[in-house]
């Protein structure tokens, strides 16, 4: 299917959600792992206008980063497209977030491949790209699961058709860099442009 249509479908579902979703379904919750590290860290990866950034960039902003491809179809449309309709909710507070979509299907995902998907989308959100070896870094700091599956399924039998199985949590940073909670995959619109605005209200 094509962007242009993954985009309208997604819209159709978050509006579904947006009108009918209760705000207390799906809360927020605490991601913990063995060792007891909130997910998050360091990170040097290309955005989608081809300029090397670092996590550093983007301190005193609080981030929205979720992890997909521009090949996904389903996971990613939708949450981005929920991601956009939540900054719109968020009013003037949306200047105090970025949203960064970071991919874990590096080898397809160049930074055209990636200005066109979140071009998308507006809202300002960011494209992420890089090597094999810094997306894998990436995502073990946030604690993301991804892999390939079988390209089979999509038809043709061509290398290039596969999928990424991955997971799908939205995490929300502070302006510091540190991990303050995540939103899982349905979540609604007004529950997360709720949590995000209490946490800018709150941030000292």
């Amino acid at each position: 299917m094509a962007l242009a249509g993954l985009v309208a479908v997604a819209a159709a579902i978050v509006l579904i959600w947006s009108r009918f979703s209760d705000d207390t379904a799906l809360p927020a919750a605490k991601v913990n792992s063995e060792s007891g590290a909130a997910p998050g860290g360091p990170f040097s990866l290309m955005d989608h206008t081809g300029k090397r950034v670092s996590d550093q960039t983007f301190r005193g902003s609080f981030l929205l980063v979720f992890f997909g491809y521009t090949y996904c179809p389903d996971f990613c449309p939708t949450t981005l497209q929920g991601i956009a309709i939540t900054m719109d909710m968020l009013g003037e507070k949306a200047t105090r977030v970025r949203p960064l979509f970071i991919t874990v299907d590096p080898e397809r995902d160049a930074p055209e491949s990636m200005a066109n998907y979140v071009g998308a989308f507006e809202h300002g959100i960011v494209g992420l790209t890089g090597t094999p070896e810094e997306i894998k870094k990436v995502a073990d700091a946030y604690r993301v699961f991804y892999a390939k599956s079988r390209a089979g399924s999509l038809g043709d039998g061509k290398a290039s058709r596969y999928t990424v199985d991955h997971s799908a949590f939205t995490y929300l940073m502070g302006p510091d860099g540190k991990y303050l909670t995540h939103f899982a995959y349905g979540v609604s619109p007004q529950t997360m442009a709720k949590e995000i605005r209490r946490y800018i209200d709150n941030w000292k």
